[in-house]
Formats: C-alpha cells, sequence, structure tokens
C-alpha cells in the first residue's frame, strides 16, 4: 500500500502579425523587467501551494478521507478528462475579455475548490472536487499562456518562460519540503491546515497577478475595405496581408505540431508514474531511489531551464530544439530498459543516467515547444491557440498512465523500445512541420 501511495503523489504530482527579429534582441536583464518580476512573484507563490498539495494530496485522500486507492484512482482519471475539456474554451475567454480577468476568476474557483478538500465527506463530493480543481488547473494553465502572450514582448518570452520554469519548480520544491513537515506529524489537523495553506496560495498569488502591467488585447487583423466580401474557399474573410488565417480547429498545421508536443509532453508522465513503478516492480534499485530521482529532476530543471532556451529566438531554432529534447528523452527510455536484471548499484546509476537524459530533454524539448506555441500562431488569438496547446498537453496527461501502464510496462525492454521509437517519430517529425505551418501563414521570421 505504501508504494501505491507513494506513486499516487507522484501522479497528482492581433493585428496583422508582427514578424520576430531574426536576429537576438540586445541583452536584456529580465530580472530588471516589472512584468517578469510580477509574472515571478504570482508563479512562486502559486507553486509553493501547489508543492505543498501535491506532496499531501494522496495520504489525504486514501487515510484522512478515508477512501480506497482505487477509488481515488478513478476520481482522478475523470478529473483528468474534465481537464482536457477545460483549457480551449479558457483560452477564447482570454481572448474576449482578458487574461488577468481570467485568471483572478480560475484562482479563486480553485482556491474555493481545494479548501473544500478538508471536508470532502462523501464520494461525490471528493468526486466533484477533483474535477473542478483538475479542470481548474488546466483552463489555469491556458490563461497564464494567454498572459504570456499579451504582456512578455516576443524577443523576451522564451528567456522570460525558461526563467519563470526555473522558478516554479524551485517554489514546487519549497511546497514539498513544507509538505515533509506535515507527513511527520501525520495528523487531520495536519493534513487541513496544509490544504487550507495551499488553497491560500492561490489568492495570495492574486496580489501580484493585480500588479502585472496590463495591455491591450490586440484586434484581429481586418481585410481592405475594398476586399470585405473576397472570402477564402472555406469562406473566411481574406485579411489585408492576403494571409488566411484559418478557424483554430481548422488549422491542420497548428494542430499538428499541437500533436507532436503532446507526444513528447508524455515525458511527464514516464518520470513521474511509469518509471517509479518500473523501479519499483521490475528493477533491484532501492526503494528510496524514486524520490531522489524526481529531486534530480527537479534540480537539473533549475540549473539549465534557462541556458537551453538560450539561442531559441524563431520557428527555425525552436523546432530544432524540439528534435534535440525529444532524440534526449528516446534515449533516456532506451536507458530506463537496462536497468532491468541489474545489480542494485548498476541499476541505480542506469536510473540515474536516464532522469539526466530525460531532464535534458525536458528543459530543451520545451524551449522549443513554448516558442512554437506562440509564433505559430496568430497575435489577436494567443488565448485560443494557447488553450488549443494546453488541451493537448492536458490529453497527454490524462491518457498516458494508462498508456503507459497498458503497452509499455508490461512489455519489459520491448515496451521501452516502443515508446522511445514513438519518442523518436514525434521529435523527427517536428522540423518539417514547423516549415509546413510557417509555409501556410507566409510569415518571415
Amino acid at each position: 500500500m505504501r508504494q501505491t501511495e507513494d506513486v499516487l503523489v507522484a501522479m497528482t504530482t492581433k493585428t496583422t502579425p508582427a514578424p520576430i527579429p531574426a536576429s537576438p534582441a540586445p541583452p536584456h536583464r529580465l530580472s530588471g523587467d516589472p512584468t517578469v518580476r510580477g509574472l515571478a512573484a504570482l508563479l512562486s507563490v502559486n507553486a509553493v501551494g501547489n508543492g505543498l498539495f501535491l506532496t499531501i494530496s494522496a495520504l489525504w485522500f486514501t487515510r484522512g478521507l478515508g477512501y480506497p486507492v482505487a477509488k481515488v484512482g478513478l476520481a482522478l482519471t475523470v478529473a483528468g478528462l474534465c481537464g482536457v475539456l477545460a483549457a480551449l474554451p479558457a483560452g477564447r475567454a482570454c481572448d474576449r475579455w482578458n487574461a488577468k480577468s481570467v485568471l483572478t476568476c480560475l484562482h479563486l474557483l480553485q482556491a474555493i475548490a481545494l479548501a473544500l478538500y478538508a471536508v470532502a465527506g462523501s464520494f461525490p463530493v471528493f468526486l466533484a472536487l477533483a474535477c473542478l480543481a483538475t479542470a481548474g488547473s488546466r483552463a489555469n494553465a491556458a490563461a497564464r499562456g494567454a498572459l504570456y502572450a499579451h504582456t512578455l514582448p516576443p524577443h523576451l518570452r522564451t528567456r522570460a518562460l525558461a526563467l519563470l520554469r526555473a522558478v516554479n519548480n524551485v517554489g514546487i520544491g519549497a511546497g514539498a519540503a513544507l509538505g515533509s513537515v506535515v507527513l511527520a506529524f501525520d495528523t487531520d489537523a495536519a493534513y487541513r491546515g496544509a490544504i487550507c495553506l495551499s488553497a491560500a496560495a492561490f489568492l495570495l498569488a492574486l496580489i501580484p497577478l493585480r500588479a502585472i502591467p496590463s495591455t491591450a488585447r490586440p484586434a484581429p487583423a481586418q481585410p481592405p475595405r475594398t476586399a470585405r466580401a473576397a472570402t477564402s474557399r472555406r469562406g473566411a474573410p481574406v485579411p489585408e496581408s492576403g494571409r488566411h488565417v484559418p478557424h483554430p480547429l481548422r488549422d491542420v498545421p497548428y494542430l499538428t505540431v499541437t500533436a507532436l508536443n503532446a507526444i513528447i509532453n508524455t515525458l511527464y508522465v514516464v518520470l513521474e508514474v511509469a518509471l517509479p513503478l518500473w523501479l519499483l516492480t521490475r528493477t533491484s534499485a532501492p526503494q528510496a531511489m524514486v524520490g531522489w530521482l524526481l529531486v534530480t529532476n527537479t534540480a537539473l530543471v533549475v540549473a539549465f531551464q534557462v541556458r537551453a532556451a538560450r539561442g531559441v529566438t524563431g520557428p527555425v531554432q525552436a523546432a530544432r530544439a524540439f528534435r534535440r529534447g525529444g532524440l534526449l528523452v528516446t534515449a533516456a527510455c532506451l536507458a530506463v530498459a537496462c536497468s532491468a536484471g541489474r545489480s542494485p548499484i548498476a541499476a541505480t546509476v542506469i536510473l540515474i543516467a536516464a532522469v539526466v537524459l530525460l531532464t535534458l530533454g525536458e528543459v530543451t524539448s520545451q524551449a522549443g515547444s513554448w516558442a512554437l506555441s506562440y509564433d505559430l500562431a496568430p497575435d489577436h488569438a494567443q488565448g485560443t491557440y494557447q488553450g488549443i496547446y494546453q488541451t493537448g498537453i492536458s490529453v497527454s496527461q490524462a491518457l498516458g498512465p494508462g498508456l503507459l501502464t497498458t503497452f509499455v510496462l508490461p512489455h519489459g525492454t520491448a515496451g521501452w523500445a516502443a515508446l522511445a521509437t514513438v519518442f523518436a517519430g514525434a521529435a523527427l517529425a517536428l522540423p518539417a512541420t514547423t516549415r509546413w505551418a510557417v509555409r501556410e501563414r507566409r510569415v518571415d521570421r
């Protein structure tokens, strides 16, 4: 039961578009930018609350509330599917109103949902709260993506996002450390207090959110007066630039990039679900290594994410970074496969090497992924497009655990080799797909 609980902890763990300059902008000190400082404060407060909640939630659900592990797993699966449906509406709302207002509402919603976990007295209530909290989390990610698009200059965006991701990981680590203190007390009062503190973090994060400078939402591109009646073959107006801006759900190149990104994003399921289960059931490595592998990942992300984002200044560089990252994830899967049947020391060394490869693939692919998600989207619809991108990630997070535990882990080395092939295929397909998307938009980057 303890092993299962550990794994559960890990699981709950525009107007006409302006081209991005081909050459890097002059050096800019990110820490001195008021927008970046505000976003960093927002994320750090939020991350501490999230790290605290993820650390204690599985034990509270199973021991404090008394629900069987199987029922908790079912609730989290249903909640994950609800999260898939939440990102796109949130992104569209950001385009219609503004990201700060939408994000404020979502923070209030998530604070209420988390606080009620402390008194969820029946399984239907618990299930409803899980769905509400998870949907709020996925919607929150889409709204933050729109906020980044509306507040961060394009030439700073990728570097700023790398810095913010490092800040987020530090915050989660601090929250997890605080959660370990709560676990040491192991009382209902301590768990309830921690849950309320996690909920309060969403409210405290509204203070730096309010201070982030607002910018006007870009307006859609309008066709010239003499061409307003002109339409494309699909019936959409042709903008002044002659560039067709399709409906987001009919933007096949962007949807393809989203799908490939979702495949590579399954690396998080590998790290948080498949790798711990593999270590516990198919290797002789010490069980305590589950936690240390996650710590190693967090530390490496903090150390290398900003560096990995350097030089990623447009779609071409982003696609190359994405490809490198995907191939590193491929190598990590092959390394994991080699850990079975080894001595405890050898298995431990191989798994540490696999996590290093996986993390280097994570930070590299993410730097490329961020740039692509913004550069390939029209400025006036960044919220909607970020919603689509986050929906793809939500699908991978919702389906990934079941797919990996059904089709990879039971087949041992062959399963990991097949997964590595899928990652390699997605990584190698991304550059050509990006060129297709750029051609479709006729954007001179």
